[in-house]
């Protein structure tokens, strides 16, 4: 990416990086290079990497393949479950299609149930995720990721070292904090650019299959943001809002553009998409790294956890350093998890942090585009 695009140009050629890696991910193939798919922030990218691998997110937000899952899948079923099964089971994901491997995870029901369907006709390698965050937890992630380790190496026919996953560490944290370092730039007030133009770039960066320019790019995009607001290049001030619960991205975008397009801006996102994925380093001067992964990992603030204390920690910084006047919860329908946790994140933000809170249960279908611009309308004009 050239960094003397301007600022629109950078934006969109992200919005478009899922198809451009399309024909990136056959290129991968064709070279040999090994690549892996997932689902969730809870798969170690650092593992993948550390062999030289190619990891990339597998295509899950989108209506188009639901009727073809719901064949084998109940039709109550969370959308993002049946999207990422009905995108394996017709090959209409080229990254499904040319991945070696799926890594999977035992976080919901849900899914852990529809890896098994998936399994019939793909490899894959559930990591079975400890659903609470105790030291016996992490103990036994680690032993996980040491396994998915081996695993990779019979699979391949190659040897992971420490010192290779020592390095991916070093790399892979140096992409979160490029990121981290980006979105920061929303704490400006007035913002110097768009939620949805930070969306594209998050959840575009997530296709990016050659992960070695990722934190370049990112520092590169967030100086030439600087420099823009520097000349007075900014959005106008709006009620600031943060975005939490489920993963966002393709039909849930709906969402930020209710926001965005009725009076408000998106400051930020708590959510996998967002700060959830890039709040958290691995310790990297430790003796024991794989340790030190499983903790990173085990770390992450998922409705799944139980207690989910880490959850409520980072939503309660980022109101506090964005300034938030308000937050929006989006939980997909039968999402369990993240809906039963709305209570509990409705009344920390309205009765500790003292910040209006707002919850929409949404699909991916767009058939309730007006409702939820009629809700977050009147939400925001509260504001």
């Amino acid at each position: 990416m050239q960094v003397i695009q301007e600022l629109p140009e950078v934006f969109e050629a992200f919005a478009e990086q899922r198809q451009k890696s399309f024909l990136t991910v056959k290129e991968y193939k064709d070279k040999g290079i090994p690549v892996i798919g997932s689902y969730c922030t809870y798969f170690p990218q650092e593992i993948a990497m550390a062999m030289g691998a190619a990891s990339v997110s597998l295509c899950s937000t989108s209506d188009e393949t639901l009727q073809e899952a719901e064949k084998d899948l109940p039709k109550n079923l969370c959308p993002l479950i049946k999207s990422s099964y009905g995108f394996a089971k017709t090959e209409k994901c080229p990254y499904f299609y040319f991945s070696d491997v799926v890594v999977g995870e035992t976080t919901c029901d849900g899914k852990k149930k529809m890896y098994e369907l998936m399994s019939e006709f793909k490899d894959v390698f559930l990591l079975q995720l400890p659903q609470t965050q105790t030291e016996e937890a992490a103990l036994s992630y680690r032993k996980e990721i040491i396994r998915f380790k081996e695993y990779l190496e019979k699979k391949f026919s190659v040897k992971i070292t420490d010192a290779q996953v020592r390095e991916a560490v070093h790399r892979n944290n140096e992409i979160r904090l490029a990121i981290r370092n980006l979105y920061a730039v929303m704490k400006n007030d007035p913002c110097p650019i768009s939620g949805y133009d930070l969306f594209k770039v998050l959840y575009g960066s997530t296709f990016r299959l050659d992960r070695s320019a990722i934190a370049a790019e990112m520092d590169a995009l967030r100086k030439k943001v600087e420099e823009e607001y520097k000349k007075g290049v900014h959005q106008e001030k709006k009620p600031r809002i943060v975005i939490t619960g489920c993963p966002m991205g393709g039909a849930t975008e709906k969402v930020i553009r209710a926001i965005e397009e009725n009076g408000g801006i998106v400051v930020g996102y708590e959510n996998c998409t967002g700060a959830k994925q890039y709040d958290r380093l691995v310790e990297e001067d430790t003796e024991d790294i794989y340790e030190a992964i499983a903790k990173r990992y085990l770390g992450i603030g998922c409705s799944v956890m139980t207690p989910n204390p880490n959850r409520f920690d980072l939503l309660g910084r980022m109101i506090e350093e964005y300034r938030a006047d308000g937050v929006v919860e989006m939980t997909l329908t039968a999402c369990l998890t993240y809906n039963v946790e709305t209570r509990a994140i409705r009344r920390f933000c309205v009765e500790e942090k003292k910040v209006p809170f707002i919850s929409v249960e949404t699909d991916y279908s767009q058939a309730d585009v007006e409702q939820l611009n009629t809700r977050i309308t009147a939400f925001l004009e509260m504001l």
